[in-house]
Order: C-alpha cells, then sequence, then structure tokens
C-alpha cells in the first residue's frame, strides 16, 4: 500500500519532542508574540485563522491580543492537547479548535471571512515542508480582501561561506592527518544539506537575496522553483567551502507601532531551531580576497514526488568567464568591471544626476 506523505507528515508532529524544540526556541516564540501582542489594535475584534496551529500557541496570543474570534486548524490528533492547553489559558470561549486538514476546513455558517490568518509554515531554508502552500489555500478561500497574514513577507538569502569544521579541522586529530576521511565525509554532505549554526564570520560576502515572497499574492506555482545565478563579490579574505542559506519573515505593523517585527535565522541573530542551512562543497574551489568575483548557480526546485521537500542544485560557475554575467555596476576587481564602472559614473555626472 502506497503511503500518504500528508498523513506521515502530519502523524510526525503528535510527537511532542519536535513541539519541544519549537517551544524552546525563544526567538521564535517571542517574535510572534511581540508581533502579535503589540498590534493589538490590528486584532481587536477581529477573526482569526491560525493554520497549522499545533499546541495552539499563536491563537492564545491572537486571544491575549483582543481577538474576538479564533479558529485553530490542526491536522494531528494535537488538536486534542492544544484544547486543554486553550483551557488551561481561559481562552476556551474564544479560540475554536478544528481537528482537519485545512483543506478541509469549513468556516461556521455565520463567519463569511476571517479578518487574519496567522500561522507558523517556515521550514529549513524557509521552503521545506511545504506548509506555505496551506497558508495560500487558506488565504484564498477565508481571508477577506484587504486581510491580513501574520507574517506577511519573507526573504530567502546565501552567502558563500568557509567551513571550518568540514574542512580545515581534520588536519590534525589527536596528532592524525585526516585530510581523506575529511575529503569523503565532504563527498557525502555535498548530497544532502545540512542543518546547522555557523559563526557570523564564516560569511565571506554580503547577505545576498535569492528571493523575496510577498504573502498576499505569490502564487503556489512560483514556489515550484525559485532560479538564482548571481556573482557575488568577496568582502573579506576566505576559502569558499559551501553555501550559507537563511531566511528572515516579517510580519505587518500597526499605525500605532512604529517597529516592524522580523523574525531572522541570520548567524549573526539570535539562534532558532532553524539554524542555517548549508551547502558544503566536496572541495575547497580557491581561496578569495576582497573584490574578488564569486560566481555561482542556485536551483531551489520542488520535488515532483513529495510537494513538501525540495531539491537545492547549486554550481560553481567560472567569474573570469564571458559567459558570466556581472551585476551592473559590479565592484568586482576585473579590468572590465573597473572600467564599465568609471564609464557608468561618468555618464552620471555628465547628466547632472547627481544634483537632480
Amino acid at each position: 500500500m502506497e503511503v500518504d506523505t500528508n498523513d506521515e507528515y502530519f502523524t510526525s508532529y503528535e510527537n511532542l519532542e519536535i513541539h519541544e524544540i519549537m517551544l524552546t526556541d525563544t526567538a521564535r516564540n517571542e517574535a510572534y508574540r511581540k508581533a502579535i501582542t503589540t498590534n493589538s489594535s490590528l486584532f481587536n475584534g477581529k477573526v482569526v485563522l491560525d493554520v497549522g496551529s499545533g499546541t495552539g500557541i499563536l491563537s492564545i496570543f491572537a486571544a491575549q491580543a483582543g481577538a474576538s474570534q479564533v479558529f485553530a486548524v490542526e491536522a494531528s490528533n494535537l488538536a486534542k492537547l492544544s484544547q486543554e492547553i486553550i483551557k488551561e489559558n481561559n481562552f476556551e470561549n474564544v479560540i475554536k479548535v478544528f481537528n482537519c486538514r485545512i483543506e478541509d476546513f469549513q468556516l461556521p455558517e455565520s463567519v463569511d471571512k476571517v479578518d487574519i490568518i496567522i500561522s507558523e509554515w517556515m521550514g529549513f531554508y524557509l521552503l521545506h515542508e511545504g506548509m506555505l502552500d496551506s497558508v495560500l489555500l487558506a488565504r484564498d478561500r477565508f481571508l477577506k480582501p484587504g486581510g491580513l497574514l501574520f507574517p506577511d513577507r519573507a526573504i530567502l538569502y546565501c552567502s558563500p561561506c568557509n567551513l571550518p569544521t568540514h574542512f580545515d579541522n581534520w588536519d590534525n586529530v589527536s596528532g592524525v592527518k585526516m585530510s581523506k576521511y575529511a575529503e569523503c565525509l565532504r563527498k557525502q554532505k555535498s548530497s544532502k544539506p545540512e542543518i546547522i549554526n555557523i559563526d557570523k564570520d564564516c560569511l565571506i560576502a554580503d547577505d545576498i537575496v535569492i528571493a523575496f515572497l510577498d504573502l498576499s499574492d505569490i502564487s503556489t506555482t512560483e514556489l515550484n522553483r525559485i532560479d538564482f545565478n548571481e556573482v557575488i563579490i568577496a568582502r573579506k579574505s576566505g576559502k569558499f567551502q559551501g553555501l550559507c542559506i537563511w531566511f528572515d519573515v516579517l510580519f505587518p505593523c500597526g499605525d500605532d507601532n512604529e517597529e516592524e517585527v522580523i523574525l531572522s535565522t541570520h548567524p549573526q541573530a539570535q539562534s532558532t531551531h532553524w539554524k542555517q542551512t548549508i551547502i558544503p562543497l566536496p572541495s575547497n574551489i580557491e581561496t578569495f580576497e576582497p573584490l574578488d568575483p564569486i560566481a555561482f548557480k542556485l536551483i531551489v526546485q520542488r520535488n515532483p514526488e513529495n510537494s513538501r521537500h525540495y531539491h537545492l542544485l547549486l554550481e560553481i560557475l567560472d567569474a573570469m568567464s564571458d559567459d558570466v554575467q556581472h551585476p551592473l555596476p559590479c565592484e568586482c576587481h576585473m579590468t572590465k568591471c573597473i572600467l564599465t564602472k568609471a564609464h557608468l559614473a561618468n555618464m552620471t555626472d555628465s547628466n547632472g544626476f547627481e544634483n537632480a
């Protein structure tokens, strides 16, 4: 009998240890709490839908912010426990739990649409688990025109990095060289991304945006494949040993709240359970110096056999090749880029744009 990957996915969330990891993620919890409760003007008296509500913590935040009704939709059997947690916090008259998939959910007849959708849908490298599809389905079926999503934007970033734990630390293991072992280990690891925390000093270039997702209008089709092909400029000396990928999500901000809440998984931000996603290279490409160009192509593609998983395909390119297009202007040290940048600057000066 063929296994339903959706059933397998939802059953996995009945494991309380998974929720223990999320509930002890202070950065995650506080970002959602702050985004919701400090924007009480957006929630007061509103109808809220919590997609994939889990233990119900986001639903409780919404109730604390003054929501009049919260519909907490949870497909796993954790829904039963969340009812007890909601009652424990005295919000059973505000929050109603529905033990079903969002695809099978129907709003009560007394409610036409909801004002706000909240969800913690992010997976590793943002898209793993494919839960954003469910949020977008809920948006299209249940959200009022002009309604809000928490979060409502997401940004996927990357940067070339060095990985001393994969390369340099194997030169001496209790007085024994293990470079050949490390080489075989990297080949094994390069076939599957790693989820680890890396030090911000390991990044050798600025943050580069792979994709910006506006949840108010993005479609699930657009999530099937993201292509990124770029020349990045090294900002410091370092060995190109892997690619680091992380994300930020951003929340709406009411008129009475000047501070926008951002939940970041950047290496320099407070650590989260998402950590960073690393694609280690099988071997060093080379050591880069400041203003050296680094070229690569990254494809983030949905697995056709399991829509909740993605393939990450990384190809290293020759930045010196005429076939590789540099950005305009480009800050690298290549002669053609220096001349192009000077030419563009002269055109700006001659047209008086600086004084416009």
